[in-house]
Order: structure tokens, then C-alpha cells, then sequence
């Protein structure tokens, strides 16, 4: 038997192996040289022998006495009285040690945990800038005709007798003349778009017509939306505008699920119609060029498709009903490009500038609502080229190249609608 022993503790403990079962016992020796046992312990789960250290602590005379059997993690008080008077027993020291070193590792990982979050701030600080207005989790108050008032401090005394979307009658019977050709006006292309007119409709709901107050929200195709969770607040809005291709199904705890309208145009229309929308959706064209309608009207009336004239390939088959079907006022791509990005209405085609599908959404929602929130608006530093720009897929600032969109124009033009009140930001920007 293997012993050690220290000086002044007056216990002796000895460990060894005892089959089937294991016993420990504590003595403790007086001055006189007697002895008296203090405790003893049956350890409920024998350990092989090879596995057992014996290790005795004593005062420094004689050979000690057998001590106690720690083989066992777990053991039962059998019997034994014990004297308040003596040392701490080794089986607590080692239970504090324990338990001393296990908070020690946890303070480790939670300030490794700590560094990382900050780390993780800081670069995203970057991007983030003063017009950040979260929503509390109740209803903004609405107020009638608080976002015409507001807006007009950016567009003048324009008029909401506008219509937003193009209406048969408006061209079959009475031609309305047109200042612009598209995508400011309807200029050199009303055949095509009288034959679109008579497939499609112009109507707005009855459930947002009624709405004594209309709340909307803007969502964008921007990365902030990811991991936002945003995706019940959103779809608690009167109204939901989304944009292009940008997806919902896998989304909608950061998206949410309401789709009321979506702008797009032909080389967005990457999308299901029935599977990314609500069977009440409005798909509303924005048209950029004349072929936008030749492209609607062979995909509503099934004839030969358009492959030529596009910047990217149409979808050939798109299954659509025709009564979802809108079309924009160009109305809106006109003061949003003259009152919000100071664009000339007349421009070489070769660099035709002209807001995007998002700033357009905007300034509807302007037109149409009282109260105006956005989410997911804004780009990555211009310095940072891997950031990607769309919260679904890896495309970088790199993509946004050749397009004839001033990202960093508009970013100025929604900062504006921010320090106003216009709109609302849900994200940050």
C-alpha cells in the first residue's frame, strides 16, 4: 500500500480496492496515541482495482492508519458520526476545486462570447446610419392624409387624382396624350398598350379602397432583412409591397408572408406566380420600353414569344391569371426621377439613367397610403465588395454595374423621406 502523509492534520486516509464492494473509514489519531474512527462510507459501484490511487495523509509518526476509498464518483453514508472540530474532508476540498475551476471555464467562454458579439457589431456598425426608427410592437396611430402632406414637401403640390394604374377608357376612347416615351410616359407605344389594357385590369381592392387609413409598408430585396425577424410585424400592414423576383417561401420569419402587391418587369419576372404571392396579389408591370408590353401581351394571349429586345431572357412561360395583372402609371416613374434623383426627362439612350424598382415602390406607396413604413432599403459600403446586396442571393454591388441606377443618388433621396417623416424605417439604413 502506497502512503503518503503531511504534518498536522491528525487524519489518516488510505484507499484501496475492497471486492464486491468498497469500504472507506476515516480515523482520526489523538495525542496519546489512540484512535477513533470519524466516518465510514460503502461506495455503491466498485472500480478495478489498477483504476484505484491510494493516497493517506497523516501527522508524521508511526505508519498510518487505513483511510477512506475515493474509486467511486458517487458514494452513500452508511453510518458514522462526525467531529464538527476537524479539517475539511479531501472529497469537499476537491469538490470546491471543482467547482471553482467550472465557474472559472464558464467566465472564459462568456467573455469569448462577449468579444465575439462586439466584433461582430463593430463591422456591421459601418453600415448602419442615424435614420433607424423601430416599430414598437402596437400599431402606429394613422393619421388620413398624413403622407400626402409629407410627401409634399418632396413633390410639390402634385396631384393624387393621378390613377395608379393605366386604365382602358383612358386610351380607347379619348387618346391621353403623353409628353414622354416610356419609362416616363407612354409616348409612341399606346397600340401595344391598348391590346395589354384590354386583357388585363386597373381596379384597386374594395378591402384597401374601404381602409378609412392605409398603412404600408415597402419591403426591399436588401441583406439587412436577413435574420431580422421581422416577418409577423410585416404582415400586419394594410398593405405589403414587394419587389421583383425576391422570394417569400423559406423567408417569412424574416419577410413575413403577405404579398398585397409586387412591381416588377419582364427581366424580373423570375418568379412564381402562385408559389412567391397570395392569390390576391396584384402583379404590377413597370414598364422601362415598348417591349415590356409585347412581352406581357404574348404571355397573356399565348402567342409567339419575344426573345430579343431584353438585357436578360424573359421568362417564356409564365402562369399567370390575367385579372392579377397591372399596369403602372408611368406618372410615378416621372416625379420620382424628376422631384427625388433631379433626372432630365430626355436622354441619350446609350445612358439612360432612371430610378429603381424600389424608389418607385416608395413613392406609390406615397400616393396611396397615410402611412408609409419601409424594410430592407439601403446598400453595403461601396468599399465593401463581398457584402452581398440581397438577403436570398450572393450578388455584390458588382452586379448593380452598366444598370443606369444611382444607388448612391437615391440613398440620398431616402435619407430625405427619413429626416421628414415620410416614411418609417423598419431596418436600418
Amino acid at each position: 500500500m502506497v502512503s503518503s502523509w503531511r504534518q498536522g492534520l491528525g487524519i489518516a486516509l488510505s484507499w484501496e480496492p475492497l471486492e464486491p464492494q468498497h469500504k472507506a473509514v476515516y480515523l482520526r489519531k489523538s495525542a496519546s496515541g489512540e484512535t477513533s474512527r470519524l466516518f465510514s462510507f460503502s461506495l455503491s459501484s466498485p472500480r478495478p482495482p489498477a483504476l484505484c490511487p491510494r493516497v493517506t495523509r497523516w501527522d508524521g509518526g508511526g505508519w498510518p492508519e487505513q483511510g477512506r476509498d475515493f474509486c467511486s464518483d458517487t458514494f452513500q453514508v452508511a453510518r458514522g458520526s462526525r467531529d464538527d472540530s476537524s479539517p475539511q474532508e479531501p472529497y469537499h476540498l476537491l469538490k470546491n476545486m471543482t467547482s471553482k475551476s467550472r465557474w472559472k471555464l464558464l467566465a472564459m467562454l462568456a467573455l469569448v462570447l462577449v468579444v465575439m458579439v462586439l466584433y461582430s457589431i463593430s463591422r456591421e456598425d459601418r453600415y448602419i446610419e442615424l435614420f433607424y426608427f423601430p416599430i414598437p410592437e402596437k400599431k402606429e396611430p394613422c393619421f388620413q392624409g398624413e403622407a400626402e402632406r409629407k410627401a409634399s414637401k418632396l413633390f410639390g403640390n402634385y396631384s393624387r387624382d393621378q390613377p395608379i394604374f393605366l386604365r382602358l377608357k383612358d386610351y380607347f376612347w379619348v387618346k391621353t396624350p403623353s409628353a414622354y416615351e416610356l419609362p416616363y410616359g407612354t409616348k409612341g407605344s399606346e397600340d401595344l398598350l391598348l391590346r395589354v389594357l384590354a386583357i388585363t385590369s386597373y381596379s384597386i381592392p374594395e378591402s384597401i379602397q374601404s381602409l378609412k387609413c392605409r398603412r404600408c409598408v415597402v419591403v426591399g430585396n436588401g441583406h439587412r432583412l436577413r435574420n431580422s425577424s421581422l416577418g409577423d410585424v410585416i404582415n400586419k400592414y394594410d398593405v405589403v409591397i414587394r419587389l421583383n423576383n425576391a422570394p417569400v417561401t423559406g423567408y417569412e420569419s424574416d419577410v413575413g408572408s403577405k404579398t398585397t402587391m409586387r412591381l416588377f418587369y419582364p427581366e424580373s419576372a423570375h418568379f412564381n406566380p402562385k408559389v412567391e404571392n397570395n392569390p390576391d396579389t396584384l402583379l404590377v408591370l413597370v414598364a422601362f420600353k415598348a417591349m415590356d408590353f409585347h412581352w406581357i401581351e404574348t404571355i397573356l394571349s399565348d402567342k409567339k414569344r419575344v426573345r430579343k429586345g431584353f438585357w436578360k431572357q424573359p421568362p417564356l412561360i409564365w402562369d399567370v391569371n390575367p385579372k392579377q395583372i397591372r399596369i403602372l402609371n408611368p406618372f410615378f416613374m416621372e416625379i420620382a426621377a424628376d422631384k427625388l434623383l433631379s433626372l432630365p426627362m430626355q436622354q441619350p439612350r446609350k445612358v439612360k439613367q432612371k430610378p429603381t424598382t424600389g424608389l418607385l415602390a416608395i413613392t406609390l406607396a406615397l400616393h396611396l397610403c397615410d402611412l408609409v413604413h419601409i424594410a430592407g432599403f439601403g446598400y453595403p459600403d461601396t468599399h465593401n465588395k463581398k457584402q452581398t446586396i440581397h438577403y436570398y442571393e450572393q450578388i455584390t454591388l458588382k452586379s448593380m454595374a452598366g444598370s443606369g441606377h444611382n444607388v448612391s443618388q437615391e440613398a440620398l433621396a431616402i435619407k430625405r423621406m427619413l429626416e421628414i417623416g415620410a416614411v418609417k424605417n423598419l431596418t436600418y439604413f
